[in-house]
């Protein structure tokens, strides 16, 4: 496998709702090219990867894919896709894209054909249909995704749908893509994906492929799928719940978690994505929001950030209809147009993936528990042969906090400037350099 995901860090958008798109399918337009002029903006932020939500033809959030073949229209077509690519060459960034194979929208042809024939169509087995259930409105019942009608589960014991999959991943791949995020990757047979990417990876062995995995034997799923990486939902929840419960035995407990899932794969990390509560709403206490990055750029793993939490951009997400809604606003057409009152967070963002540049082993790092009390949390980062190891100090307490450490330390980032590295102000927190 390829070195360059040890050096990633992703930029994650929602195109449809970034570009300000039609929340369902309507008039055509070219709204690809409003992503390409953020481009210098996430290499300014430190970020390499671009991270994109759906972009083929669908229905409506784009999760109800249509056609996998085909850009979205109303997002532009292949040309559009092929400029943004091109530009994120021409600043080496490379390119995730969100592949939705567990279910198809009710007007893929395929399934729309089976509405027609019934058990007849030639695409039957391609889905997992109830020919007996006439009480339905289609005639005949169907597997869906979680209760969502309009998402029809595909039936992955199928070669034709293993073979169609692979097909798709390679075509994009051809088209300049380095990756893919698998959606909804825990709700598919891990032997699906198996079978998929050993089509894929032989013409395509340095693609990265992550499954979307909320919980469950994260290293089992890895192996038995032959994925690459899943995302840390893991380390997503227990950051700010540790911080919001003033409990960082939690926190504690998940990254001793971590490390064991650190040494069979690098995890997805983030602490917010297009599907949950953005992290400065989730957050009860907004001064905490510097803790929460501190451990996600610092901790083992690939980093993920989602386009607008380096502004502090708010958002709730709602179990309804449209409950996305906040969490995915449309952006100005150029950073310039954004509120100043995020620049702050932004440019601490900057200085956190900084320091991760300069201790580039961090992202594969292990972590050792230094001090903890429920609201006090040292831990200690190292790896071999990287030399001095750091230490980050948390404390969300009301209270200034000295940390008995053993070793002398250095400090490199603080919250707010420090008299003594390892006292850490009320509700503060640093990054120090261990000395031998």
């Amino acid at each position: 496998m390829s070195a360059w995901p040890d050096h990633v860090i992703w930029w994650h958008l929602h195109p449809i709702s970034f570009t300000g798109a039609p929340a369902s399918a309507g008039p055509a337009g070219h709204r690809l090219g409003r992503i390409g002029t953020w481009l210098d903006y996430v290499i300014e932020l430190g970020a390499n990867g671009l991270a994109l939500g759906p972009v083929f033809a669908s229905g409506t959030h784009g999760y109800d894919t249509v056609d996998h073949f085909r850009i979205d229209p109303r997002l532009g077509d292949e040309d559009d896709f092929a400029t943004l690519v091109a530009a994120c060459r021409e600043r080496g960034v490379r390119v995730l894209l969100d592949g939705v194979f567990n279910h198809v929208g009710r007007d893929f042809p395929h399934f729309v054909d089976v509405l027609e024939h019934g058990g007849d169509s030639a695409y039957a087995d391609w889905f997992h249909l109830d020919l007996g259930a006439t009480d339905r409105p289609d005639g005949f019942g169907y597997r869906d995704f979680e209760g969502h009608s309009g998402l029809v589960a595909l039936n992955h014991e199928n070669p034709a749908v293993q073979q169609y999959t692979a097909e798709v991943m390679r075509y994009w791949l051809e088209r300049g893509a380095d990756g893919w995020r698998l959606d909804a990757a825990y709700a598919v047979p891990s032997a699906f994906w198996h079978s998929v990417l050993e089509q894929v990876r032989p013409q395509y062995p340095d693609a990265w492929f992550v499954g979307e995995v909320i919980h469950g034997d994260y290293p089992a799923l890895v192996k038995a799928g032959s994925l690459d990486s899943v995302t840390q939902y893991e380390l997503w929840k227990s950051i700010w719940s540790s911080l919001n419960d003033g409990n960082f035995f939690e926190l504690a407990w998940t990254l001793d978690r971590h490390n064991d899932f650190s040494e069979h794969f690098l995890p997805l990390t983030f602490v917010g994505n297009h599907d949950v509560t953005r992290l400065a709403s989730q957050l009860s206490e907004p001064r905490h929001l510097g803790h929460a990055l501190a451990v996600l750029f610092t901790v083992a793993g690939v980093p993920s950030i989602y386009a607008g939490d380096e502004h502090a951009f708010q958002g709730v997400k709602y179990e309804r209809a449209d409950g996305d809604a906040e969490i995915r606003p449309e952006f100005p057409p150029t950073p310039e147009e954004l509120a100043p009152f995020g620049w702050p967070v932004y440019r601490l963002h900057q200085d956190l993936i900084g320091l991760r540049r300069r201790y580039s082993w961090l992202t594969r790092a292990r972590t050792r528990t230094l001090h903890l009390t429920n609201q006090a949390f040292a831990f200690e980062l190292s790896a071999p042969g990287a030399g001095p190891g750091l230490a980050v100090l948390l404390n969300a307490s009301d209270q200034n906090y000295g940390f008995p450490l053993e070793r002398p330390v250095t400090g490199l980032l603080a919250s707010e400037p420090q008299h003594s590295p390892t006292v850490v102000e009320a509700n503060g927190w640093a990054i120090v350099e261990l000395q031998a």
